[in-house]
């Protein structure tokens, strides 16, 4: 098969560290710097992608279109592509419920192929390899793992139907992102009674306990702007299930205490905690 051209929306920290895994079996990975931060023009170029001056472009140019971006945009970004009768196979690979990923589809269908995806793990840089997770018709899964062979960036399908990976994806960080908010609470209950340190002693003498590493805490703090996002999506997901959503959106509701910390990677567990304290 032909090697494709492929385009990213929005090269953020995950989605120009895919990219850039993408760039290893593609011709060529365009990105559109129109209205984009300084942050991501020298993010992108760290990657290596290759700029364009209009969305009409990108989509014009490339065979697959992945998207990556905030949960709240994907839906805007999905009919902004479908504004422009795109006919590739769009990845819908946001942190979105499967009830979105399966409206933004029937946006696109039927002039675009619409693969549904889930990251799960952290950007794949640094030795890191996350999983995408895919689910869409067969040939253009097939596409997309064609696309990430041999990099860092691993690949698995789980069927046919829009809207498994998205469910995958929440239904981990269900559990992933709210247990550090559930640490962040617990250590600052404890610490304002001085038994913060006794706290993390008692916990350590537990296997697989986040509550003994509470320095994630700040790296959940710089984080929490698209956290807490990814917690909506996945308590209106156990909402359409039946399930009671209230934990996840208080969690969500936590996260954005630390909203105005966006990827501080200097932020220290004190911080965060103070931060925390302060409605």
């Amino acid at each position: 098969m032909d090697q494709p051209t492929v385009g990213i929306l929005h090269p953020g920290s995950m989605g120009a560290a895919v990219a850039a895994c993408a760039a290893t079996n593609a011709a060529e990975v365009l990105w559109c710097e129109t209205g984009r931060s300084t942050a991501s023009v020298e993010r992108a170029a760290q990657f290596g992608l290759t700029p364009v001056a209009t969305l009409a472009e990108l989509l014009d140019c490339s065979d697959i279109v992945i998207s990556l971006c905030p949960p709240a945009a994907a839906e805007d970004l999905g009919r902004d592509v479908a504004g422009h009768r795109f006919v590739g196979v769009y990845v819908e690979a946001n942190a979105i419920s499967p009830t979105r990923a399966q409206r933004i589809a029937a946006l696109l269908e039927p002039d675009a192929t619409v693969v549904d995806g889930g990251v799960v793990g952290s950007p794949p840089v640094g030795g890191k390899t996350p999983t995408l997770y895919l689910s869409g018709p067969a040939d253009a899964t097939e596409r997309i793992e064609a696309l990430f062979a041999g990099t860092a960036v691993r690949t698995a399908v789980l069927g046919t139907e829009i809207g498994k990976a998205s469910a995958l994806k929440l239904s981990y960080a269900s559990f992933q992102k709210t247990s550090r908010v559930l640490v962040a609470l617990a250590v600052g209950m404890a610490r304002e009674h001085g038994v913060d340190q006794e706290l993390i002693e008692v916990a350590s003498r537990r296997s697989d306990s986040y509550l003994s590493e509470p320095q994630y805490v700040a790296k959940a703090a710089a984080r929490a702007w698209r956290w807490g996002p990814e917690l909506e999506e996945a308590a209106d997901t156990l909402a359409a299930a039946g399930l009671p959503p209230e934990m996840l959106r208080a969690a969500a509701s936590t996260l954005a205490r630390w909203n105005d910390v966006k990827d501080d990677d200097e932020l220290t567990l004190t911080d965060a905690l103070d931060r925390l304290a302060q409605p």
